[in-house]
């Protein structure tokens, strides 16, 4: 009968904090490695791999869930410890054994999936150092959870001074990786410079095309970009984003034409750095000639690369790739 007595009552309060604090210790953990991931691609970029935006959205989600949810899990954590203070024997809860125990197994299992799948990664022909700091980076998250639980189930203390040395030591890790994530990702005010840039070449490339067609079509270049828009599929000429202005568009000799606008950043040499590879662009960056593309593509292509400020693209039509339709 005593010992019935003395056994520890699961309450709702108890349920939800113990639960919530390993959700949030499981988000946390895979928030990091994302980031560590992010950042170890930064420092050793592939040479094979194509990126088409570049760092940004997989280490925004990482901060903004690191920024979130790890002082949520201290927080829980610490009110858990306060807890065991005065009621000691709630160490003993059911579902804090399950929670733990279970904790456990997924740190193990993540550790052996992630060694297997930087070991494929590797055999496919990945960087050696990025392999091995990616190696490095897993243990290190999924063995410090690992390490923490073994050694919660085994002290006897409500609260111990260890217990404070791993929130101090996570929270400093934590503290690092946001810091170079954003150094690699730049300011949120850099992130929407970025992006009003790839809405303006965006643009840029939706005209190009429009252009291409209408000489497809009439054997001949729009004097005007007025002269693009039709009254049947709706088609307008985009405007720059920010500034609300119509873009620049030059008439040049026979089927060459240039297309400008004022861009907040630039780009060149980026994708380079991005890669890992040289560029054949050249110095000065205020215009280059090559021949009209009509696709849109992914990422930073090398005739769309531009320096900050006003930036001409030269495009010249080339008549044997794009042949007029009537003929």
């Amino acid at each position: 009968m005593d010992e019935q007595s003395q056994k520890p009552k699961l309450t709702p309060k108890d349920f939800f904090v113990q639960f919530g604090v390993v959700a949030a210790l499981y988000v946390s953990a895979i928030s990091l490695i994302n980031l560590l991931f992010q950042t170890i691609n930064y420092a050793f970029p592939d040479e094979l791999a194509y990126y088409g935006d570049p760092y940004s959205s997989g280490i925004r989600w990482a901060i903004a869930s690191l920024i979130i949810i790890f002082p949520l899990f201290l927080t829980l954590a610490w009110f858990i410890g306060k807890d065991f203070r005065v009621y000691p024997e709630k160490r003993e809860l059911s579902i804090r054994k399950w929670l733990i125990y279970f904790t456990l197994f997924v740190a193990g299992i993540a550790v052996v999936v992630d060694l297997i799948a930087l070991v494929n990664t590797f055999l496919s022909g990945e960087i050696t150092a990025r392999f091995i700091l990616k190696v490095l980076a897993a243990l290190v998250v999924a063995g410090g959870v690992f390490g923490y639980f073994i050694y919660d189930l085994r002290q006897k203390n409500p609260v111990g001074r260890k217990d404070k040395t791993f929130a101090w030591i996570a929270a400093a890790l934590v503290l690092a990786s946001i810091v170079g994530g954003f150094a690699i990702m730049g300011s949120p005010g850099t992130a929407r410079e970025k992006r009003f840039d790839a809405e303006r070449v965006s643009n840029l490339q939706n005209i190009q095309w429009q252009i291409v067609n209408y000489w497809q079509q009439k054997e001949k270049l729009p004097k005007k970009l007025a002269e693009l828009e039709d009254s049947i599929d709706g088609w307008r000429a985009p405007k720059d984003p920010d500034a609300d202005t119509a873009y620049d568009y030059v008439v040049g000799d026979g089927l060459s034409f240039k297309l400008c606008a004022s861009f907040s950043r630039s780009t060149i040499g980026e994708r380079e750095k991005l890669k890992g590879r040289g560029g054949s662009i050249g110095k000065g960056g205020i215009s280059y000639s090559t021949p009209a593309y009509n696709g849109i593509g992914i990422g930073i292509a090398d005739n769309w690369e531009h320096d900050g400020g006003r930036f001409c693209f030269d495009r010249a039509i080339d008549p044997e790739r794009y042949p007029p339709i009537n003929k």
